[in-house]
């Protein structure tokens, strides 16, 4: 069994929602909603915030006032070196030495450069980086990248905004069964609470999600919603459900019956 808590690199979080900063209609419903969700980590756009901008009124003003632990991202990159870049900048701007890494590969789909990714993932953690990449559901780049000193894998369920929940459980389980020594987090596709809850109750370390709040109609009550869900598959996780079965079996005993 996994860790009770979502430990990265060390540090244990108060939740294993990781939760996103962008997309919502106003800061203050970004606020209440990153507040109902209950996460304690949250992503940050490097390349989309004005970092020089702190005070009344900022996002980061906001996030500080919430005591979150920042996870700054590489979005938008589309290079291994755009990618190394953009994580020294936020971190020389002094957000954190925590980096989730995208280096997309794909406008459309906006799949990862697996490739660049790996590099990126290389570079970052000689420099003493945190490393989080967001990678396809692939095993095999899971185990590269463990392999290079990331200090989780964030597989994708589906395209990122898509909502389309997890579509291949059979490549996300074998990613579980081999990435057994760092959190694996689910990262991009969700769309509601039950595809959060399905990741969780396969046994994955936590979700990162944005535009399933974000976008939903009423951000601050799926926030709500996402939270309870991750508790839920956790703690189903963590009982161990009952063995699948063609036929069925008697909820009561027959020994003894009248």
């Amino acid at each position: 069994m996994r860790s009770s808590l979502l430990t990265i690199a060390g540090q244990a979080l108060g939740s294993r929602l990781i939760a996103g900063t962008g997309k919502y209609p106003s800061l203050e419903v970004m606020r209440q909603a990153l507040e109902a969700s209950g996460a304690t980590m949250v992503t940050v756009a490097v390349r989309r915030v004005d970092l020089s901008r702190r005070g009344e009124g900022s996002i980061l003003e906001v996030l500080t006032a919430g005591r979150y632990t920042l996870l700054p991202n590489t979005a938008g990159c589309y290079t291994a070196d755009e990618a190394v870049r953009t994580a020294r900048l936020g971190r020389e701007a002094g957000l954190s030495e925590l980096v989730k890494l995208e280096v997309i590969g794909d406008e459309k789909t906006l799949f990862p450069d697996t490739a660049g990714l790996l590099e990126a993932t290389k570079t970052l953690v000689a420099e003493g980086f945190v490393v989080l990449p967001y990678t396809n559901d692939d095993v095999v780049m899971a185990r590269k990248l463990r392999d290079a000193g990331a200090a989780a894998v964030m597989p994708l369920g589906a395209p990122i905004g898509s909502g389309l929940g997890i579509r291949n459980l059979v490549n996300l389980r074998l990613i579980l069964e081999e990435i057994t020594d760092i959190p694996v987090i689910v990262d991009a596709g969700v769309g509601t609470a039950s595809d959060a809850t399905i990741a969780m109750e396969m046994g994955c370390d936590g979700v990162l999600m944005n535009t399933a709040i974000a976008g939903a109609g009423d951000p601050v009550a799926m926030a709500r919603a996402m939270k309870l869900a991750i508790e839920a598959g956790r703690l189903a996780f963590e009982a161990g459900r009952i063995p699948r079965k063609l036929h069925a079996t008697a909820s009561s005993p027959v020994e003894g019956m009248i």
